[in-house]
């Protein structure tokens, strides 16, 4: 299952990437950009997922390159990428709940940033040393 995760952390950071990117370069058709994507307050909403999304590919990225090394810091890091992707697409669904809008394409990616990343958070917590406080 890690193997699978892997795969998609790395399509997925890349992704996150590109997305500012493109949205940074103004390439997004206005046909496919979310409601009111030319309101400034929503404009603002969409960049304030820069900071957590770069955090998450940077998290990402540093964590499979230190899992390819075998290093012991590897899954913990993954393990943080994993949940701020999750928290990322949690965060995009819950605001387009609470505005009633309801669109397949931009509902389906924040679904699939929900959700891939939950079977390995549990696998990870699952397998992690247990930590107590002395």
């Amino acid at each position: 299952m890690l193997r699978v995760t892997k795969a998609l952390m790395l399509l997925t950071d890349l992704a996150f990437v590109g997305y500012f990117t493109i949205t940074g370069l103004g390439l997004i058709p206005l046909e496919w950009a979310f409601a009111d994507y030319t309101d400034p307050l929503m404009a603002d909403w969409n960049w304030s997922f820069l900071w957590i999304d770069l955090l998450a590919s940077a998290t990402g990225l540093a964590s499979l390159h230190l899992l390819r090394r075998a290093s012991p810091s590897g899954p913990g890091l993954m393990l943080v990428s994993l949940v701020l992707t999750m928290a990322s697409g949690l965060m995009a669904i819950a605001f387009w709940t609470l505005r009633g809008d309801f669109s397949l394409v931009w509902w389906l990616p924040n679904l699939y940033l929900m959700l891939f990343p939950v079977p390995a958070i549990v696998c990870l917590t699952r397998s992690r040393p247990s930590f107590t406080a002395s």
